[in-house]
């Protein structure tokens, strides 16, 4: 039996909260609101949700900061938290993104946009990913990731890697459409032991570009780097 997904919403706009509800609820999910950041975090201690949808600007407690006091409780080390935010927002984006965030979703919301993306989020969570690295095979558009044979075809070709390439492009496929800082990139790519630099990040980038195109991986200026989906 699948686990059925539980979404936290923390908003005070209670329009965006009936319509975000709403819409989340058609979609099957066991949804949760709350309109300020301490009764959040206080249904969020009983409620236990897969994702929490934070919108930034509250009076209060806005949603960074509840973001980083839910960070620093081992209770949610793997909720994904979702902010929402303005498209011109781009330093408050990353600020979210640098203390904890997962990942944000642009204002105005589009209902179908906004479930696809709910759907590709929440299949990050371990608990829910039913298709993630548990599969040797994972596609992506015409791109198909063998993880168990180490092969990456596009449009059934196979595309030639380095061991590096392809452990940088397996890390951003784990969980597609998540910004990966450019610290856990070194982390879990090269390791703690071996020193890198942004340049050498950015080579492998830019040639996995090249071998793939542009249209997959994206970049989240002064943050990291994610895969498209």
């Amino acid at each position: 039996m699948l686990t059925k997904a539980k979404i936290l919403i923390v908003d005070d706009e209670e329009d965006i909260v009936e319509f975000l509800k709403y819409n989340l609820e058609k979609e099957d999910y066991e949804v949760e609101v709350e309109m300020d950041g301490e009764s959040g975090i206080k249904t969020a201690k009983t409620f236990a949700p897969h994702l929490v949808i934070l919108d930034i600007m509250m009076p209060g407690m806005d949603g960074i900061e509840v973001c980083e006091r839910m960070r620093s409780m081992p209770e949610f080390r793997n909720t994904i938290i979702v902010f929402l935010t303005a498209r011109s927002e781009s330093f408050t984006q990353i600020t979210a993104l640098e203390t904890g965030g997962d990942d944000f979703i642009n204002k105005p919301i589009k209902p179908n946009v906004f479930k696809s993306r709910i759907k590709a989020i929440l299949r990050r969570h371990p608990d829910l990913n039913q298709q993630g690295m548990a599969s040797s095979t994972t596609t992506f558009g015409d791109m198909e990731i063998n993880f168990e044979q180490f092969k990456v075809l596009i449009k059934g070709e196979e595309i030639p890697m380095a061991k590096k390439e392809f452990e940088l492009l397996a890390l951003l496929a784990s969980k597609p459409g998540k910004v990966f800082k450019r610290n856990e990139i070194m982390s879990r790519v090269w390791g703690e032991e071996v020193i890198v630099g942004d340049r050498t990040i950015d080579v492998h980038i830019r040639k996995l570009r090249e071998k793939l195109g542009d249209e997959y991986i994206s970049t989240m200026k002064g943050v990291g780097y994610k895969l498209d989906f």
